[in-house]
C-alpha cells in the first residue's frame, strides 16, 4: 500500500478532530500445499490487503481496520474512528510514541526478502519429497502428511508524528508428520523448519527423515512412577520454558503488578553465565524487522546478562505508566493498542552437549514432547504435561509418556544449566536446558 495514501488516511483524521493518529498497512501472499499419503491433499492461496487506523482524542483512543480501501470506505473507517474515540474512556498513558524515540531512515538492511515465487508444483514436490523420506521408515505405519508453504508481506506505518517506515518479508517452510506402529502402540513424530530465504532451509527429505525417525524411536513409551529427578528439555521445546519469563518483564504486567519477577529487575534471577539476548537487527531473522510497531528505533537488548535480569520490555504505554523509557518492543496487528513482544530472542548456549548434559545428570528424564502448560503469574508456579525419554547412567533407556513436570520457575530459572545445541529454528531459540531436580508425576 502506497505511503502517500496513508499520509491522506491520517490527515483525514486530524481534520476529523483526531489530536493524532497513526495508520498502518499490511498486505500479505502465501501459497501453501498439503500432501498425505503420496496424494494432494489441499492448495491454500491468500491474498489480503488491509487498512488499520489509530486516533486520540485528548487522552482517549480507538482502532478500526478494514480490508476495503476505496475512498469512501476509508472516509467511513476515519469518521468511525473519531467516533469512537470520543465516546472511549480516558486512558491517562494512551498516545503515540514519543517523537525523539522515532526511528530515523535510512533502515538497517535486514535481508528479509526473497524474490523467489515457487510455483503450486514446486511445493507440491517438497512436501511430496519430505512425506516420502518419513515414510520411508520401516516402523512408520501411517502419516498426518507432509507441506510447504512460500509467502511474502508488506508491512508499512505511517503516524501524524512524522514517521514512515515499510519493510518487506518473506517465509518458506517445510514440515512432515507420521505416525509409527508396533502392533501395540502407535506414536507420531514431526519435523520442520521456517526461513526468510527459501535457501536457508533444510532438504525436505532430511525433514522426513528426522520426522520418521522421531516416531519410530518413540515407540514402546511407557509410564513411570511418579520421583524428583534431573530434567532435560531438549533444544527444539527449550523456549516453552522460557516463555513465562516474557510474560513476567513485559511493562504491562509489571504495570500491573501481575508478574511473579516484579520484585527482580537488576537481581540475580539465573546462575552466572546464563545469557539472553533480543535482536530485531538479525539478518535473515524470523522475528527480525528495522523499527518497533511504534515506529520507535529497536536494538539488541542483553535481557538476562551473566543470569541478571536488566530490564523491563516495554512499549510507550507501558513506559509512560512505570515513569520509564520505552525499550522498542511494541508489537501490533491491524486492530487494537500496541501490545510488548520480543524479535529475535535467543537463550546463548553453554558449553555441554546434550549427550553431556544426561551424562552429567546420570539418571533422569529428557523431555521432547510438551503439553498444556500451567502457569500461575502471580508466584511462577509452573506445570506442564510432557513426553519423552528415561535416561540411566547416563544413556537413554526408553521412552516415557503420560507424565506431568511441575515446579516454581524462580527455582528453575536460578538452576538452569543451557547445553551447548542452539540451533537456530524460529524467532525464539534455546539449546537444552538441564535443571538437577523437579517434581515428576507419573503412575
Amino acid at each position: 500500500m502506497e505511503e502517500s495514501l496513508l499520509a491522506d488516511v491520517v490527515a483525514a483524521a486530524l481534520k476529523a478532530g483526531a489530536d493524532s493518529a497513526e495508520a498502518v498497512s499490511a498486505q500479505r501472499s502465501a501459497l501453501g500445499i498439503n500432501v498425505r499419503l503420496g496424494e494432494l491433499e489441499e492448495v491454500e492461496r491468500e491474498e489480503s490487503r488491509d487498512l488499520g487506523l489509530r486516533v486520540f482524542v485528548g487522552q482517549r483512543q480507538a482502532t478500526v481496520s478494514g480490508s476495503d480501501i476505496s475512498p469512501a470506505a476509508r472516509a467511513k473507517l476515519v469518521e468511525r474512528a473519531v467516533a469512537m474515540a470520543r465516546l472511549a474512556p480516558e486512558d491517562p498513558y494512551a498516545g503515540l510514541a514519543p517523537k525523539e524515540r522515532l526511528a530515523k531512515g535510512p533502515f538497517p538492511e535486514l535481508d528479509l526478502y526473497d524474490p523467489q515465487e515457487p510455483s503450486p508444483e514446486a511445493l507440491e514436490e517438497v512436501a511430496r519429497a519430505a512425506e516420502d523420506a518419513a515414510r520411508a521408515n520401516p516402523k512408520v505405519t501411517n502419516s498426518e502428511g507432509g507441506s510447504a508453504s512460500a509467502s511474502s508481506s508488506h508491512w508499512r506505518l505511517v503516524t501524524s508524528t512524522g514517521f514512515s517506515g515499510v519493510y518487506h518479508a518473506s517465509a518458506f517452510s517445510i514440515m512432515a508428520s507420521v505416525v509409527a506402529g508396533d502392533g501395540e502402540t502407535m506414536e507420531s513424530g514431526y519435523d520442520g523448519r521456517s526461513a526468510r530465504w527459501r535457501g536457508d532451509l533444510p532438504t525436505p527429505k532430511s525433514i522426513g527423515e528426522e520426522a520418521g525417525r522421531r516416531a519410530a524411536q518413540r515407540l514402546g513409551a511407557r509410564k513411570i512412577a511418579s520421583t524428583t529427578a534431573p530434567v532435560i528439555f531438549e533444544n527444539r521445546i527449550a523456549m516453552s520454558l522460557i516463555g513465562p519469563l516474557i510474560g513476567a518483564i513485559s511493562g504491562p504486567s509489571i504495570a500491573r503488578g501481575t508478574s511473579f519477577l516484579k520484585d527482580k529487575l537488576n537481581a540475580q534471577v539465573f546462575g552466572k553465565g546464563v545469557n539472553i539476548v533480543d535482536d530485531p537487527h538479525k539478518v535473515r531473522g524470523l522475528g527480525s524487522s528495522p523499527f518497533d510497531d511504534e515506529g520507535v528505533q529497536n536494538r539488541r537488548w542483553s535481557l538476562i546478562e551473566d543470569g541478571v535480569l536488566t530490564t523491563w520490555l516495554m512499549n510507550s504505554a507501558s513506559a509512560r505508566q512505570l515513569s520509564l523509557e520505552t525499550t522498542g518492543h511494541a508489537s501490533r496487528g491491524l486492530a487494537g493498542a500496541p501490545g510488548v513482544s520480543t524479535t529475535n530472542l535467543t537463550l546463548q548456549p553453554g558449553a555441554k552437549s546434550q549427550a553431556e548434559l544426561i551424562a552429567d545428570a546420570g539418571k533422569g528424564l529428557l523431555i521432547t514432547s510438551m503439553f498444556g502448560p500451567s502457569l500461575n503469574g502471580n508466584t511462577g508456579d509452573w506445570s506442564v504435561g510432557c513426553a519423552g525419554f528415561w535416561f540411566e547412567n547416563g544413556e537413554l533407556a526408553y521412552p516415557v509418556t503420560e507424565i506431568t513436570v511441575a515446579g516454581n520457575l524462580v527455582d528453575m530459572y536460578g538452576r538452569l544449566i543451557p547445553g551447548s545445541d542452539l540451533e537456530i529454528r524460529g524467532s525464539a531459540n534455546a539449546p537444552s536446558l538441564l535443571i538437577d531436580g523437579l517434581a515428576i508425576a507419573g503412575r
